[in-house]
Order: structure tokens, then C-alpha cells, then sequence
């Protein structure tokens, strides 16, 4: 083979390997958290429903991907859903595909516009109240821009929970990534790299856009208290329950997975 198309096969290696970097997993070291096909492994927690009741069928599978919708709202009304995947999972790499559609529904609030997330280190479902808006977790917020100014995604919000960064206790609610943004409704790829309850790692498109550690209980929020009081005092949380978000606005996601990582 002439030392060109050498060159031109590594280059097309490297490019297909590194294609979900930083991390270069193998193939096989990888699963699948979404079949494309149904919501298997999946169940719906839409605020001031049951577990598992989704009457508007929020949550649905089409094409192969799994989106969110609010066709059948006849308004929002703040019922906020959250999908929980069936595992939990403390120190892994997580990564996926999520685009903005469409338009948002009818009541909801402005802040929701293009707005959505992947909640990890997430209380079980089980232990939400019917009433309770998000699950007590670390939130991965994905944001679309608006089509002129600056929108960063891959943002850092705290439902029920504090983290450390830079050395400092974080308390205020959500913190911006260092992304670009995202106009319009091309596919963005998302990857988080979680060690338990040390570092988490946040990024976009290869790109890390923010770090942190030590994702803790919030005493002062009462499902925050709740949980810091059944785990006996032990503040830091070292994993938890994975969930995507439906906040007001069509988003679509695809190619879920999962890699457990050792120490």
C-alpha cells in the first residue's frame, strides 16, 4: 500500500476512535441504555402524576429516537417529566445525542424555552413526592440558543444538592459551561465523566466545558433534607439514578450509553 493511503487509512481510524473522545472506549466496553425501538428500561415521573403514568404521552419513540412531545397538552401547567433509566450508577462515562425541536408549549415558563437536561446522581423515583417538580440530582442542562446571542450548554444546575469547584462550596442553582452555542436543531453530542462522589466532567462535542466534585445533599431544600436524613448524615452523594428531562420544549434524544469505570 503507497505510504499516502496509509496515512489516509490511520487518519480515517483516528477519526471513527475518537469520534465520542475523551474517552477512546472500545466498542464492546459500551452499553446501550435505549434500544431504539421502545421505552424498555424506561418510566416516566411527570409531576403530580404517579410513577409510570404518562396520560399525554410526553415520553414516546419514533423513528428511532426518543422524543419528547406535548402535542396532546392542552397546556403545561408545570408538569415538568423526568424518564428514569431502571439502573443506578456511580462511576461511569455516560454520553448521547440531543437536539431541540419545534416549538414550546403553551404555559411554559420562559426560562424553559430550548431548555432540557440529563439528571444524574438522581434519587430513585420511587422516593419522589406525586407534586415534586425534579428529582434531587446534579443536572447536565442542555440549552439551545435562541438564534443571535450567546446560549452555552452543558450546563451545571443543582435541584436539592450543592458541589465543589474550584475548592469552594457551590450553592447557587445553576452554573454556565464554557461552550459555544447551539442555534437551530442540528444534533449536539454530550458525554459526562463521573467518579462517585469525586470528579464529574462535563462535555460537548469532544470539548470539556466545565468540572466540578463532591455533589452533596442541600440541607436547607426539604427533599434535599429528606434524603441527607435517610442516609444517616452522609452528605456526599457517590451515585445514583439517570433521568432525561421534559421541561415545556420538544427535544429528541438518541444514542444513550454507558461505560462503567473502575477507580
Amino acid at each position: 500500500m503507497h505510504r499516502h493511503h496509509l496515512l489516509g487509512t490511520f487518519l480515517a481510524l483516528m477519526t471513527f476512535g475518537l469520534s465520542w473522545s475523551p474517552g477512546h472506549a472500545q466498542d464492546g466496553e459500551w452499553k446501550s441504555l435505549f434500544n431504539g425501538k421502545d421505552l424498555e428500561g424506561w418510566t416516566p415521573k411527570i409531576t403530580g402524576q404517579k410513577l409510570g403514568d404518562d396520560p399525554y404521552k410526553t415520553f414516546r419513540v419514533e423513528d428511532g429516537v426518543l422524543k419528547v412531545r406535548y402535542d396532546n397538552y392542552p397546556e403545561f401547567k408545570g408538569q415538568f417529566g423526568h424518564l428514569f433509566y431502571k439502573e443506578s450508577f456511580s462511576k461511569y462515562k455516560l454520553r448521547l445525542e440531543y437536539r431541540f425541536v419545534g416549538q414550546q408549549v403553551k404555559g411554559g415558563p420562559g426560562w424553559a424555552i430550548r431548555n432540557s437536561g440529563v439528571m444524574i446522581h438522581g434519587q430513585s423515583p420511587e422516593t419522589m413526592r406525586v407534586d415534586q417538580e425534579f428529582p434531587v440530582s446534579i443536572e447536565v442542562q442542555y440549552l439551545g440558543g435562541d438564534g443571535k446571542n450567546p446560549r452555552p450548554t452543558g450546563n451545571l444546575c443543582t435541584p436539592g444538592t450543592h458541589v465543589v469547584m474550584d475548592g469552594k462550596l457551590l450553592t447557587r442553582h445553576c452554573t454556565n459551561s464554557t461552550s459555544k452555542t447551539y442555534h437551530g436543531d442540528a444534533w449536539v453530542r454530550s458525554e459526562v465523566i463521573a467518579m462517585g462522589g469525586g470528579r464529574i466532567e462535563h462535555y460537548i462535542d469532544g470539548q470539556k466545558v466545565l468540572e466540578y466534585e463532591q455533589a452533596q445533599y442541600d440541607d436547607k431544600d426539604p427533599d434535599g433534607k429528606v434524603l441527607l436524613q435517610k442516609a444517616d448524615g452522609k452528605r456526599i452523594i457517590s451515585g445514583g439514578y439517570l433521568s432525561l428531562q421534559a421541561e415545556s420544549h420538544p427535544v429528541e434524544f438518541r444514542r444513550i450509553e454507558i461505560q462503567r469505570l473502575q477507580d
